[in-house]
């Protein structure tokens, strides 16, 4: 090999550099009180003040195949969005506040223009909810991602004081169940999605144009294209719940698993989730995606959020008080003991 070696390799290290460089700025736009060192040194480094018993809640999660509708439409800002909501979704869960977020976006070939508009969704989310995007990296791979393709992942650190941690230990039977309202499909679900709308993974020009033009397609029901109703960020709850954090027993971000799968994750033993069936509004992409697909209505709960991104658990009083203050917010169930071991839908 001749000149630079490692370019020839397929590593491209002044892209790299240049990535870094544009990144910057975006990353200092979300600097709050507390960030010591940020993008440029081998960690960021953050200082807690304030606390006399601060619990550190922390989460790490990708955008999943959402990726893939994002890559197939040219339009990456969205998904960078997605990326914080739904890391700082779980950790607030705990009643924590985000303090600091760092990103992963790897890629066979890096173009700093594409990565720069990932991270510019990166940081409008966190400048949303008051974190610091203080660091991550950038990794050329070639090889591993096929071309125009990339992954992406995030981690977030969040703080709460002792005594106001959220765990659902004071939640019983009889509590009520407050469901906050999705902003549609979120991050979970893409991969069953995709297939029911016949969007893949294609190798040439022609099954590319043809996926584009699936995405591309207005459906009346959903008053837009598919593409924008799946490319829709996932929903940041913080600043809607943060102001009602002493009054919530426990959280439940409905996720991968569906309402199914993560709302037992809070509840105490002994107790489960009772449902009840048309207490909240299901939005058009779930019927559509059920039909088109033939879906059973089960496996619809165990894979999508169908409508609720965030369940609460509170006293009955209290879920009054948040129904009337937060904007969509409904009684969608109540605590029971539980039966067979199996979330109820009645």
């Amino acid at each position: 090999m001749k000149g630079n070696s490692y370019l020839e390799a397929g590593v491209d290290t002044n892209a790299a550099d240049k990535t870094v460089e544009l990144i910057g700025h975006e990353a200092r736009s979300t600097y709050v009180p507390g960030v010591l060192a940020g993008v440029g040194p081998f960690s960021g480094l953050f200082e807690l003040k304030g606390y006399k018993e601060p619990v550190i809640s922390s989460s790490t999660d990708g955008v999943g195949t959402k990726l893939l509708v994002a890559i197939a439409l040219g339009r990456r800002r969205s998904i960078g969005i997605d990326l914080v909501h739904l890391c700082v979704n779980d950790v607030i869960t705990s009643g924590a506040q985000p303090l600091f977020f760092l990103d992963y976006i790897a890629a066979g070939v890096l173009v700093p223009e594409q990565v720069v508009e990932v991270v510019k969704g990166i940081a409008e989310a966190c400048r949303g909810v008051g974190c610091a995007l203080v660091g991550g990296e950038t990794a050329e791979m070639p090889g591993v991602y096929r071309a125009g393709h990339f992954d992406l992942a995030g981690f977030v650190v969040g703080v709460v004081e002792r005594s106001d941690l959220i765990d659902g230990t004071a939640i019983e039977k009889g509590d009520v169940l407050v469901g906050i309202p999705s902003s549609g499909i979120h991050t979970n679900g893409l991969s069953l999605a995709r297939k029911v709308f016949g969007v893949g993974i294609s190798e040439d020009d022609e099954g590319r144009a043809r996926e584009r033009e699936i995405l591309e397609q207005w459906y009346p029901q959903l008053g837009r294209t598919l593409g924008d109703e799946l490319l829709e960020p996932h929903r940041s709850y913080w600043p809607l719940l943060k102001p009602h954090l002493p009054l919530i027993k426990g959280m439940a971000h409905i996720s991968g698993g569906g309402l199914v799968g993560n709302v037992p994750r809070v509840l105490p033993k002994g107790l489960a989730a009772s449902f009840a069936r048309g207490s909240w509004s299901v939005p058009p992409i779930f019927s559509l995606i059920q039909e088109r697909g033939r879906i059973p209505q089960p496996e619809m709960y165990r894979t999508f959020n169908m409508g609720i991104g965030m369940v609460l658990v509170c006293t009955a009083a209290d879920a009054g008080v948040i129904c009337h203050e937060i904007p969509g917010a409904s009684r969608i169930g109540e605590v029971v003991e539980e039966k067979d071991g199996r979330t109820e839908f009645v």
